[in-house]
């Protein structure tokens, strides 16, 4: 396939390398700014430009690897006439934002990136769709030689996938820098609880998450979340956030115990 990447950020970067390792050719990349776009476009072995008034018109897939709040005005300025099968990345945007288009689809991952960081996306679990079954079947095929986890998911679905992902991995993150800036202030490393972080990620991989569930809350140990709570008084965020977890994770053990 001849593909234009629409966007030189993390996901363009490392679907861009994917695409070219599995014997496709990134004919063009665009970026607001031309010297992203060069740099990334060099990496591929292809060109780069800053104006989507000049992307190419014979390419077999174009790629809306960009920010969701911009998704709606890159289509818009995108040729309508595109041959091509206009696709994008989002998990939270519905297929209908490309509706003017004759061939659309969507090709979302399920995982995070950055571009510093090498990812294997063989395990990367793809869901994808189109609104002609024979785009979904292209797409499937195409997405299959990239990794061993690609099935069809609708716009629905697709937003339900992303809220999970933001739950189970932008939020734990957040709360590893509370965990990180806590140690801090005591002078103690993040290293501690690394080894931790590990084990609970790999308990996950097995079990469902509240069959492995541990800690005060999980015991509804209240005198020990309310130590918890009076050691971090001088930040109310971080008490808020104890005590909501923690109500969640006792409301959730005391409704397992009455079915």
């Amino acid at each position: 396939m001849k593909i234009v990447l629409i966007g030189s950020g993390n996901i363009a970067t490392h679907m861009g390398k994917a695409f070219m390792h599995t014997g496709h050719q990134i004919v063009q990349v665009y970026s607001r700014t031309l010297a992203n776009a060069q740099a990334l476009a060099k990496l591929l072995n292809s060109t780069g430009t800053d104006s989507l008034e000049a992307v190419v018109d014979h390419a077999d897939l174009y790629l809306l690897a960009v920010s969701d709040a911009v998704i709606p005005e890159v289509a818009a300025q995108l040729p309508q006439e595109l041959e091509g099968l206009v696709v994008h990345a989002s998990g939270a945007t519905h297929i209908d934002v490309l509706d003017k288009f004759r061939h659309a689809g969507v090709i979302y991952p399920i995982q995070t990136f950055s571009k510093s960081v090498d990812l294997e996306l063989t395990e990367t679990p793809f869901a994808v769709e189109a609104r002609e079954p024979a785009d979904t079947s292209t797409l499937i095929t195409f997405m299959s030689a990239i990794s061993n986890r690609v099935f069809e998911g609708s716009s629905e679905q697709r937003m339900a996938m992303h809220l999970a992902a933001v739950f189970a991995n932008n939020f734990s993150n957040a709360l590893f820098q509370v965990a990180y800036d806590l140690l801090a202030q005591h002078d103690l490393p993040f290293d501690l609880i690394r080894p931790i972080i590990l084990q609970t990620a790999e308990k996950v991989q097995n079990n469902e998450p509240r069959a492995v569930q541990t800690g005060p809350a999980s015991r509804n140990d209240q005198n020990t979340i309310n130590k918890h709570l009076q050691f971090i008084s001088s930040n109310p965020d971080w008490q808020s956030i104890y005590q909501k977890i923690s109500d969640l994770i006792v409301k959730r053990k005391e409704n397992n115990s009455e079915n």
